[in-house]
Parts: structure tokens; C-alpha cells; sequence
């Protein structure tokens, strides 16, 4: 938080933490169309940042490593989350916000890049605009499955479309060393659900001996997952690898930081990469 001469707040930042799916089952489709899945979501100590400061006008700009080809003024999350939560506003209360969103996160990569920048965005601005919290709250899901999750940025599992969160404790979770892995292809949610074979292999239980079900048909449209997954595997001290989501982020959970980083090294230079850790 950034303050003027006067001490008043100029601008505000807010981490948009990447998300990821410690397992993802696929149960059917629920009445309303969308499919009905039982996921364990995690996040990480890193992701994109989003910025504001208020402004006599609303504007948008989008920076950093991964935001070649987002056009700040088409459709996107971000104008979408601070739309709805600035229709909620007492009318008395006039002027927008300045948002900077840097995108540092991989594009329909599966660790929910849009969703956690909405969901930054509609925290940064109840805290900007001193807003009830509980807007927030109902405005998520009216964005996309994953964004009531990433409002909470917490350890939680999923269920319903992914939006029925309940909150997990899991000392396994909190602190792991993770690297993150993606080919640089981006992989549209929509085209690997499209893909999904349809049968349900049963339900969620620990997410350890769980598994993620879009990995099949993500493979088959971008089969360098499996040349990750197999590398990730094949890692000294690599306990836990898996897809994230539709991918095509994959990650492996480390016995240490060391064994994070020396995997970070040796990762090849034509894919992304992150070290970090899950909060």
C-alpha cells in the first residue's frame, strides 16, 4: 500500500496467487449443464499481482512477462469483476479505479490465471472502495466456477461445479515446495472438457491416491504434458506430480527446497517454469 504526502492512500496491490488441482475427478453433469467435479484446490505463494488506485474515471492496463497479446480493452475478468462490484456502489459514491493487472502467470494454463485476477480484483477493490466483503462473495460465482475459490486463495475442496468449498487443514499441503511446469501451448478449458470420455471413475477421497481425470484428453491435445509429467517424475526428490486443471500446467510437490530448486535449474528452456511454495 502505497500512500501520498497527505497519507492517503494512492495505491493498493493485491496477489492473485496461481491455483492448483492436488487431484480433479469428473462425476457426470449437474442440471444446469456444467460438469460436476470433486477437486482438492491448492495455492501458491506466487501468481499474477493486480494494482489500483482511485481514479475520476475507470481504466485498465496490463503489464509484465505474459501479457503479450491481452488487449486491456476487450472482455475480460478483470473489467467484468470491477463492473459488477462498482454497480454495487451507494450512488452518492462517484469515481472509478485505476487497474494495473501484471500478468506473470501462462495463459489457459490450467492454475486459474483469470479467475485468480478477478478474484484479486474484487478484494483489492472492496478494500479500496471500503466495501461489505460479503459483495465479493456473491459476485464470484457469477464469474466462473473457479473464482469463489480463488476469492479464498486457501487449501479447500471443491464440489458441485467446483464452486461448493469446503475448507481443508492438510499439513501436507501448507509450505510444500512445488515446481511448476507448462509447455507454453495454451490449452482452452472448454476444448479439454469437450474431450473428456464421460466416465466416471469414482469419487474424491484423498487427494493423494486421487488422480486427475482431464489428463487423458489433455494429452491427447497437447501431448508435451506427458514429456512433463514424465520429467517431473523423474526429478530427485519428487514426491507428488500431477496436471493442474485442464493444463497444461503440470507440478511436482518437493522433499525440500533444494530438490525444488536444483529441478528448476535443470528445467529446459523451452518450457515455463515457477518455484514457489503452496501457502
Amino acid at each position: 500500500m502505497d500512500e501520498g504526502d497527505s497519507g492517503a492512500v494512492t495505491r493498493i496491490s493485491e496477489p492473485a496467487p496461481a491455483k492448483l488441482n492436488l487431484a480433479l475427478h469428473v462425476r457426470g453433469r449437474l442440471a444446469d449443464g456444467r460438469h460436476a467435479i470433486e477437486t482438492l484446490f491448492a495455492f501458491c505463494t506466487d501468481g499474477d499481482m493486480v494494482h489500483a488506485e482511485p481514479d475520476e474515471h475507470s481504466t485498465f492496463e496490463i503489464i509484465g512477462p505474459m501479457s503479450d497479446g491481452l488487449d486491456p480493452l476487450e472482455d475480460n475478468l478483470v473489467t467484468r469483476a470491477a463492473a459488477a462490484l462498482q454497480a454495487r456502489r451507494p450512488p452518492m459514491l462517484d469515481g472509478g479505479a485505476s487497474l494495473v493487472l501484471d500478468k506473470r502467470l501462462p495463459l489457459a494454463a490450467g492454475i486459474g490465471g483469470g479467475s485468480a485476477d478477478a478474484a484479486a480484483t474484487l478484494r483489492l477493490l472492496t478494500r479500496l472502495w471500503k466495501m461489505d466483503p460479503g459483495h465479493a462473495s456473491e459476485i464470484a460465482p457469477t464469474l466462473g466456477a473457479d473464482v469463489p475459490a480463488c476469492l479464498l486463495s486457501m487449501t479447500a475442496r471443491g464440489d458441485g461445479a467446483g464452486d461448493a468449498l469446503t475448507l481443508v487443514d492438510d499439513a501436507r499441503v501448507s509450505g510444500a515446495p512445488v515446481l511448476l511446469v507448462n509447455p507454453r501451448v495454451a490449452l482452452p478449458t472448454a476444448a479439454v472438457f469437450a474431450a473428456w470420455d464421460g466416465d466416471d471413475l469414482g469419487p474424491l477421497g484423498d487427494w493423494r491416491e486421487g488422480r486427475n481425470d482431464l489428463e487423458a484428453p489433455a494429452r491427447a491435445l497437447v501431448p508435451a504434458i506427458g514429456d512433463i509429467i514424465a520429467w517431473l517424475a523423474a526429478r530427485p526428490g519428487a514426491n507428488f506430480v500431477r496436471m493442474s486443471g485442464s493444463g497444461a500446467t503440470c507440478f511436482a510437490l518437493f522433499d525440500s527446497e533444494e530438490d525444488r530448486d536444483t529441478a528448476a535449474a535443470a528445467c529446459p528452456s523451452t518450457w515455463w517454469h515457477l518455484a514457489t511454495h503452496l501457502r
